[in-house]
């Protein structure tokens, strides 16, 4: 854009979050819905004594663009840093089922992300994670009937849980400005080193995950000047097309192949990624498995254990442990001492293991197409967290937990129960790629079982607390907790299970856990929803605030 057009153009990022929607939306047809004298405010901030904000940073309107029906929802990256807590998730999530709703019943809405986020906010953890699922879940149902578009334009970018949701949606826009990852360059320096990523080096941070190099890569559809004239025509043409799963989505093979032909061992600049893109993928090689990891971890034993030691299915790698027992399809992360992928050696969800789940998934729903009894689908939890590394957000990370989600949500809607079985760790990214998709979640009643966000020591130092105060919030905040009775309390679980022990199973303990499981699969029955777990009474905010939507949706401007 010459100098000229820079003086013209309306920037889009310097807008706040509602002028946005205003922007978008066909002029006169904005009805925002839970608006901020609604009062709808987090409940956990202000018990750790921080500021609220009367809609929670989310702005939610219906109106038309191009004559389209839609409903918009707007993060506002002033607040919180666009983080996503429970009312803002519930807000953003309860419109998409809504969207569903009327989807179903031949009624069509568009739904449009503007999306500044920080992923989920730390102080509400457990919640904002429980609602970015819901948001995962809603988007995947919705693609089926309409386009979902996301939009991502200002430096604050799409982080976390939300940059998996913004690799579900159909279509993606984003800016120059803009940047896409799962993981922020100050997280994966905290996590991972300086020598991994440096992140005070700015060119380099925009070169692998700002919106130039994701649209180069493939990883969004359309690139666009920071102008709301263009955004906005770019947004009206991407609301009237037909619905469709997006490329990106679609290519697990091939994006298995691109990463089987590269060096993880080398730090790749921006360009040589790109070409890497340019170039046709080289044909897939498996290495072998490795024998050790049979019981390199709980989730490992366990998944033994449930199978009765029977062989893993060929074909896969070794830290994605893959068994047909039983009638039924068993999957498991696990330590790979030997994986090419240094920051995926200790049971992390990275690149290989996210594009592999989608694989193990996907064949079995293709496999079962025809048939009228579905394959129960177990996927057995121990995942520290996901992989933080400088090569896992080159080559789109997000989209690769993105492929495992989607093919989870896939296969529950599809009619196969899907039962998630934690025994161990179940954290942040790794924990929405592998299993939090299921229709139910059993939980091992056991000290060493954990659900986050974060890690302990990363979520101290990023809310700037110290270990130990952490832990003292986590007495008073649920959402802050660990440990699993605590989540148990959010209504997320469809059981606590007590064995003798969690670390390795014996006889009694597999029977138990196989109890469990076929008690879990008679509950769900021809459930394909997460509607579950709002059932209990510990997600207070996230059922009021559907309850109010659901008054709002439908009232006349």
């Amino acid at each position: 854009m010459n100098s000229a057009g820079l003086l013209e153009r309306q920037s889009f990022v310097e807008m706040s979050a509602r002028a946005r929607v205003t922007r978008v939306l066909d002029s006169g047809t904005m009805r925002e819905l839970l608006d901020p004298f609604e009062r709808l405010r987090s409940p956990w901030l202000a018990m750790q004594d921080i500021v609220t904000q009367a809609d929670d940073g989310v702005v939610i309107a219906r109106g038309t663009i191009a004559g389209v029906d839609v409903v918009c929802a707007a993060i506002e990256p002033a607040f919180q840093g666009g983080s996503m807590g429970e009312v803002g998730g519930a807000k953003i999530a309860g419109a998409l089922e809504a969207a569903l709703a009327d989807a179903r019943d031949g009624q069509p809405v568009v739904p449009v992300l503007l999306l500044e986020t920080g992923g989920v906010r730390l102080q509400e953890a457990n919640c904002g994670l429980a609602a970015i699922a819901e948001i995962h879940a809603a988007i995947v149902a919705l693609r089926e009937f309409v386009p979902v578009v996301g939009v991502i334009t200002g430096p604050v970018g799409c982080f976390g849980g939300m940059s998996i949701a913004a690799g579900l949606c159909s279509e993606l826009i984003v800016t120059r400005e803009a940047r896409l990852g799962l993981n922020g360059p100050q997280v994966i320096e905290q996590e991972a080193g300086i020598d991994e990523f440096d992140s005070r080096d700015r060119p380099l941070i925009w070169g692998l995950t700002g919106g130039d190099q994701r649209h180069a890569t493939g990883l969004v559809e359309r690139l666009c000047d920071d102008d709301c004239e263009n955004l906005a025509a770019a947004i009206a043409e991407a609301v009237t097309a037909p619905p469709a799963t997006p490329a990106r989505m679609r290519a697990v093979d091939t994006q298995l192949a691109r990463l089987s032909a590269i060096d993880p061992s080398r730090a790749l600049s921006p360009a040589e990624v790109r070409s890497v893109y340019d170039q046709p993928p080289a044909t897939r090689a498996t290495r072998p498995q490795n024998a050790d990891n049979a019981a390199s971890s709980r989730g490992a034993r366990w998944l033994a254990a449930l199978t009765d030691g029977a062989d893993r299915r060929a074909g896969y790698p070794s830290s994605v442990q893959v068994v047909d027992h039983d009638h039924a399809r068993y999957i498991a992360v696990v330590p790979d001492a030997d994986n090419r992928f240094v920051r995926a050696r200790a049971g992390e969800v990275g690149l290989v293991e996210g594009w592999t789940l989608a694989r193990a998934l996907d064949d079995v729903i293709e496999a079962d197409a025809k048939q009228p009894d579905k394959r129960p689908i177990i996927a057995v939890i121990d995942v520290p967290s996901q992989a933080y590394g400088r090569i896992e957000e080159a080559f789109g990370i997000h989209q690769a937990l993105a492929a495992a989600a989607q093919s989870y949500a896939r296969a529950r809607q599809a009619g196969h129960p899907v039962i998630g079985l934690i025994v161990g760790k179940a954290m942040s990214g790794a924990f929405l790629a592998h299993g939090y998709q299921a229709n139910r979640l059993i939980a091992l009643d056991d000290e060493g079982v954990q659900v986050h966000a974060m890690g302990k020591q990363a979520a101290a130092r990023i809310t700037q607390r110290t270990v130990e105060g952490v832990d003292k919030l986590a007495e008073t905040i649920t959402p802050m907790a660990y440990d699993i009775a605590s989540f148990d309390t959010l209504g997320l679980l469809f059981e606590r299970l007590a064995v003798d022990s969690a670390d390795t199973p014996g006889t009694a303990d597999v029977a138990r856990v196989m109890s469990a499981l076929d008690r879990a699969r008679a509950d769900i029955g021809d459930d394909r929803s997460l509607k579950s777990r709002l059932d209990s009474p510990g997600r207070t905010a996230s059922v009021e605030v559907r309850r109010r939507l659901a008054e709002q949706w439908r009232t006349a401007p």
